[in-house]
């Protein structure tokens, strides 16, 4: 063990340390799942006062880490170990690990793919529009639309974006399609910047926007891609209150860049950039407000909804209460309701709320309150 670990953790910062000061490209999460977090190029000290290993390969510069690779090649006991692969394959391996959302290593493409999130629409209390986007594709973009439509015509004056499953490698023309259904025409929205000179490409609204009133937007660390870049937008444009969890830090354009062996090596080539020039690679979008909700809640409320729509995870169901009728039965339902779930036949386990949804609607309603006064 001490064979290996010894000269990979040195050899690691032979390039890791520059590219931990650069704007270089990190690990694009999972679609399925929350993104790695990203290790701190420049970790807080130890609560004993002692350098932790990884501070102390920070603080070493470029003459030190030439000369602890020489001083290992020429003292380790092995010499065998510390070879070029070796080094190589250490340095790479840092590079992943210290840029966790915008480089990865794929074992090759994968033929099968899995269905896109659909757009989905619904209207709470008459007046409050909810849409929540889906992937952001033509297809589900063309959906936005008409349901936009259907909310002009039924004075909607309220809107929850839900970007919560906006998560996975996105075209940011599609995202800037998105954007402008909903900010002021002749805006810029972002741009794509590149390291190369002269290939930034921006994104501008040249049409007016399908809705103007309260907007809300519900992110999580789901949303990423070119839904970071929309939240963040309608946040700058809309005043945008943005509720829920950071988003997934990877507001990247990917490519993909295959190995001899047939292996790919996914590279952040590209990231979304503010009109204040604030970058959204590898921050993300922190909430304004944070709520907390378990994940794979989450997902299966979006599973379900289609079937029974938002409304019974947001909205608390009727239990059982003493009544005239069961006065004159001589039963309680409140009583026989808590005897049956004590023995375990009364009612399932109660469903997942949506407490991000929840806090949204709160909020449009003290809106509207406020606004009334």
């Amino acid at each position: 063990m001490v064979r290996f670990i010894t000269p990979a953790a040195i050899s690691i910062l032979m390039m890791a340390n520059g590219f931990a000061q650069s704007s270089a490209p990190s690990i694009f999460p999972a679609p399925s799942g929350p993104p790695t977090p990203a290790k701190s190029a420049t970790p807080s000290p130890s609560p004993s006062g002692t350098p932790s290993t990884q501070e102390l390969i920070n603080s070493l510069g470029q003459a030190d880490l030439q000369a602890a690779i020489t001083l290992l090649k020429n003292n380790f006991t092995n010499p065998d170990a510390i070879n070029e692969t070796e080094l190589n394959r250490a340095t790479l391996e840092g590079l992943l690990l210290r840029q966790p959302r915008g480089l990865m290593l794929l074992p090759s493409h994968q033929s099968g793919q899995s269905a896109e999130p659909a757009c989905y629409a619904e209207i709470f209390e008459g007046h409050v529009g909810y849409l929540r986007s889906g992937a952001l594709t033509t297809a589900n973009l063309k959906v936005m639309d008409r349901k936009l439509a259907e909310f002009s015509l039924k004075k909607v004056d309220a809107l929850i974006v839900d970007l919560r499953d906006s998560s996975g490698p996105s075209s940011f023309e599609i995202a800037a399609e998105f954007a402008k259904r909903f900010c002021p025409k002749g805006k810029m929205l972002f741009t794509l910047h590149r390291p190369a000179p002269r290939q930034d490409r921006p994104f501008t609204s040249e049409r007016d926007p399908a809705f103007q009133g309260v907007t809300v937007v519900l992110a999580d660390r789901d949303t990423g891609g070119g839904g970071e870049a929309v939240a963040a937008v309608l946040r700058l444009y809309d005043k945008a209150l943005i509720i829920g969890q950071p988003t997934a830090g990877c507001a990247v354009e990917y490519s993909d860049l295959p190995l001899p062996n047939g292996k790919i090596l996914r590279v952040a080539a590209a990231e979304a950039v503010l009109p204040d020039g604030q970058s959204l690679f590898p921050d993300g979008v922190k909430p304004d407000l944070l709520v907390e909700m378990s994940m794979s809640d989450k997902r299966q409320i979006f599973q379900l909804s289609g079937e029974k729509g938002m409304s019974p995870f947001v909205y608390e169901t009727e239990h059982p209460h003493l009544n005239e009728a069961a006065l004159l039965a001589g039963t309680n339902p409140e009583l026989d309701a808590a005897e049956a779930q004590r023995r375990g036949r009364g009612r399932e386990k109660l469903p997942a709320r949506d407490p991000v949804l929840q806090r949204a609607l709160d909020l449009v309603t003290s809106v509207e309150i406020l606004e009334k006064r």
